[in-house]
């Protein structure tokens, strides 16, 4: 072993030399950082990346109680330091004042009827998130008890019901806790599985329960708070995926998102007494991802995901009469919310070339109005580049949606690829504002292309369910058919492509790596699962039947047998490429094991292998800091395995 201390930054090199054909492994450590075999970046890389590193994006969460600062006006995320934290925006285009102040990012705030702010917040990205109020004076008082994981809050229209819910370490069942007067909490409900409330009646005398079994099942209950009395809402023969919930202000039915009877998820209305229902949405081939009501009841609106657009609607809901719409431009909007009198609607837009900002659309004045103006980091929002949605055939003729993103290239040249999937895998790429995309077409002159391959949302639940269990390959399949037209088209180069991921996108680009490392130049795979039976068997027991409702339950012989042959660490021999890996130390979903195993096979057969780990992250880089290294490794990654050398 040899050691060495760089004077002057705080990081300690190591070269680790290890028998047969492993590779050596030189660590460095920087703060919370650790790097290995990954080569000190050059000041260019890092000054070209500073103005992508710096653009920031707003979020926004509630509408503002007036005691907060006099005025109201909107509750928002974003980031001044390290991590994002709240601030109050008092009109269209005004300050952004911070009122929260924690090395851990803050989120999910919303606005109580006394008038207080409620927010969670875990550590180091463990997940394990603590509920918080802040009160006008800037008081804050933690509502749960720390070692628990605590979520989906709801409450009464007077506030004097507040439920949540809770888990436990080891435990895979969620109870539903009521505030005490007190100050304390009491349990109102000891539930099995994922439970968690989803609304409270006006009255405060009934909580609407859900329970989610996988993407395609949820069931929803009716609890009785005084008599614990429990009463399933909407029996059903078939399998039902529902999604939120109100009730309306007569509590006489309740409006939530389902795809009963239908191949997308509509917004329906099911009355109480009678089970009536009523689509609010009617029949679109796209589904509807969020909807708002007026606390009077008055105003509807919904947000439908059109080929990963989305689409505002607002109309009566007395009528069901069209109201004026607004004109948005095409981009992703998210977190729709009615002002108390109902007059304005807020949500986050968030566009391809325009990082996400707060927006209010006037219910009566039909006025659209830009909140906050995120800075983009000295970047030309006029240069950034658009996308192009595109669909490409599969191994089995099906059509398999993306987003291309193109740089500007001299005739006769074609762009090295770099192909981005999603996480999920219930999960879906939508055209939002990437700095890392705009960085790697800008500055590296390649291509994105980011693709929605089966088992993505947003397609309806045929599509949904290609990928499940046994069939799950036929996604990666997906990926060796997008090679295939990559080779088709004249501006791109397919011997130059890298394929790169997060999460369940991790466990892609390993699955890609084996299977068609002599198409690739290299993978990027970040916190991504190497073994379904390590990582059931090691994710939190809050979650692990959740996922094995989506990937096969190890249990079953005949489900292990199916997760020997997908596995990529059973596959690691069919890599002949350079891979990045990237973990978070904290992760509750994908463990460090499942990364530590895989960089551990990939060197001992002399793969180059860098590794990042961040011990003060968990499923996802929350960091500016740390998401600064990690576009930084990755630049110097892509440059290499790309022969980018002469790149800007």
């Amino acid at each position: 072993m040899k050691s060495g201390l760089f004077v002057g930054a705080a990081l300690i090199a190591l070269t680790l030399t290890t028998p047969a054909l492993a590779q050596s492994v030189e660590r460095r450590e920087i703060g919370s950082q650790i790097l290995e075999n990954v080569p000190v970046a050059p000041a260019s890389i890092r000054e070209g990346l500073a103005r992508y590193q710096n653009a920031r994006s707003a979020a926004f969460d509630d509408w503002a109680p007036a005691g907060v600062n006099g005025r109201g006006g909107m509750v928002i995320t974003t980031r001044f330091g390290n991590t994002n934290q709240l601030h109050v925006v008092a009109a269209p285009g005004a300050d952004r004042s911070q009122i929260t102040f924690y090395d851990e990012p803050v989120a999910s705030a919303h606005t109580l009827p006394d008038g207080k702010i409620l927010f969670s917040k875990d550590t180091g990205g463990d997940e394990w998130f603590q509920l918080f109020t802040r009160d006008a004076d800037g008081k804050v008082v933690q509502l749960t008890e720390p070692g628990t994981r605590n979520q989906s809050p709801a409450w009464s229209k007077d506030g004097s019901v507040l439920v949540w819910s809770r888990a436990v370490k080891g435990s895979a069942d969620y109870d539903v806790l009521m505030r005490d007067p007190s100050g304390g909490a009491k349990v109102i409900y000891k539930g099995q599985g994922q439970v968690s409330p989803v609304a409270v009646s006006p009255d405060g005398k009934t909580v609407l329960l859900g329970r989610y079994f996988s993407i395609n099942e949820s069931r929803y209950w009716l609890l009785d708070i005084a008599t614990g009395k429990l009463t399933e809402f909407n029996p059903a023969k078939t399998k039902i995926a529902y999604g939120g919930g109100k009730f309306t202000p007569d509590g006489k039915s309740v409006l939530l998102l389902s795809d009963e009877g239908s191949d997308f998820t509509r917004l329906v209305q099911i009355d109480l007494a009678t089970g009536a229902k009523v689509s609010l949405s009617g029949e679109r081939p796209w589904d509807v991802e969020d909807f708002a009501l007026s606390d009077d009841g008055r105003i509807l609106a919904y947000v439908v995901n059109e080929d990963g657009y989305s689409k505002l609607v607002v109309q009566d809901f007395r009528t069901r009469r069209a109201l004026p719409q607004p004109d948005l431009p095409a981009g992703v909007v998210s977190g729709i919310a009615f002002s108390p009198d109902g007059s304005k609607l807020g949500f986050s837009l968030a566009t391809p070339t325009a990082a996400s900002d707060a927006w209010s659309w006037g219910v009566t004045d039909a006025k659209l109005e830009r909140w906050t103006a995120s800075e983009l980091g000295g970047l030309d929002a006029k240069a950034l580049t658009t996308l192009e949605l595109i669909r490409y055939p599969s191994f089995d003729k099906r059509s398999i949606p993306a987003f291309v993103y193109r740089p500007k290239l001299a005739a006769g040249h074609r762009a090295p690829v770099i192909i981005d999937i999603h996480g999920g895998p219930e999960g879906q790429s939508r055209p939002t504002f990437n700095a890392f995309h705009q960085h790697t077409v800008a500055e590296l002159g390649a291509a994105v292309i980011v693709t929605n391959v089966r088992g993505s949302t947003g397609y309806g639940k045929t599509y949904l369910n290609l990928d499940n269990a046994e069939k799950r390959e036929d996604s990666v399949k997906d990926i060796g058919a997008l090679l295939d037209w990559i080779k088709t088209q004249p501006d791109l180069d397919p011997n130059r492509v890298v394929v790169y991921g997060q999460s369940y996108g991790g466990y892609m680009s390993l699955a890609v790596m084996t299977h068609y490392s002599d198409r690739l130049a290299g993978g990027i795979e970040r916190y991504g699962i190497s073994n379904f039976v390590s990582f059931l068997q090691n994710t939190e027991a809050y979650r692990r039947d959740l996922r094995r409702a989506e990937y096969g339950d190890e249990r079953d012989p005949k489900m292990l047998k199916a997760f020997e042959t997908i596995s990529p660490m059973n596959s690691v021999s069919k890599i002949t490429k350079p891979m990045l890996v990237m973990q978070g130390w904290n992760d509750p979903r994908v463990p460090k094991s499942e990364s530590d195993q895989v960089v551990a096979k990939l060197r001992g057969q002399g793969i180059e292998t860098w590794y990042v780990q961040f011990k003060d992250e968990g499923h996802g880089f929350l960091k500016k800091a740390n998401n600064d290294r990690r576009r930084e490794v990755e630049t110097q990654f892509l440059r290499k395995v790309l022969g980018l050398d002469g790149a800007k």
